[in-house]
């Protein structure tokens, strides 16, 4: 089956790009079909259950809310991800070399509602150039009840403002890098299939999800220059499949990407 049947094909315009440059972030609009809405729905929530089971209170953040390398367990992600509409996005913000580096599922399910305060995802994983790029994915309506992206347009201009250890970074510790002027900040509400990306320097963070019939959940895809590497790792390269383009380290390997 063919990705037409899953996947809606994002060109950006060149007002699309300028607003990127200013705001430090962008709404896609639809990424998924009906059908790819449907079909990614089914496939993650397999991972999902099968690992975590159902929403535990007592249970900690990184219990209720993560699933890395989520395209290892479902196809239609891995081929969103290697494959899909957001590779042309990543490609025309990032360049023509560009690498994969992340694949998760956050989640917060109805009763999860603890928030995730002020930060820069390149604060949780370094990466130079900085230029690598967020994406999320909704799969659910996410809208201010059930804990939707919060941003700080234009705060990429100030570059890197906090830095987390390792052990820091892989406890997946919230520094609250709260904004001198939080009043500029604004909801990024998503209708289930839509999408939106923003650059690793753009502050945003999530309240928690208040609603006792909704769950929010978002598909989070991370890419990079193919060349990118961990500034917080000695500089070491930032392993991740090739998707496009060449890299100059021989880590960095085209990965075999299947088709549904």
């Amino acid at each position: 089956m063919s990705n037409t049947n899953f996947f809606v094909d994002q060109k950006l315009t060149d007002q699309q790009l300028k607003q990127y440059r200013d705001d430090g972030f962008l709404r896609l609009g639809r990424t998924l079909t009906d059908s790819g809405l449907e079909q990614m729905r089914a496939s993650v929530m397999n991972a999902w259950e099968a690992e975590k089971g159902p929403f535990d209170p007592s249970a900690t953040w990184l219990k209720n809310s993560l699933l890395v390398d989520i395209h290892k367990q479902s196809d239609i992600v891995r081929n969103y991800y290697l494959n899909g509409p957001l590779v042309d996005v990543a490609e025309s913000l990032i360049g023509p070399n560009l690498k994969g580096v992340t694949s998760q599922l956050t989640f917060k399910m109805r009763g999860n509602t603890s928030p995730f305060a002020w930060h820069q995802d390149n604060g949780y994983g370094e990466l130079d150039p900085y230029n690598a790029l967020t994406t999320l994915t909704a799969l659910d309506d996410a809208d201010e009840q059930n804990g939707c992206l919060w941003i700080l347009p234009g705060s990429h201009k100030m570059g890197q403002i906090e830095r987390l250890s390792k052990e820091q970074k892989d406890e997946q510790i919230s520094l609250d890098t709260r904004p001198d002027d939080e009043s500029k900040a604004i909801p990024v509400p998503m209708a289930a299939g839509e999408s939106v990306c923003f650059h690793c320097h753009t502050l945003h963070k999530s309240e928690g999800n208040r609603s006792t019939t909704r769950d929010r959940r978002i598909v989070f895809l991370r890419y990079a220059d193919a060349d990118a590497v961990e500034v917080y790792n000695n500089r070491q390269p930032r392993l991740g499949p090739l998707i496009r383009g060449k890299s100059q380290f021989e880590s960095i390997r085209p990965y075999a990407i299947t088709s549904l």
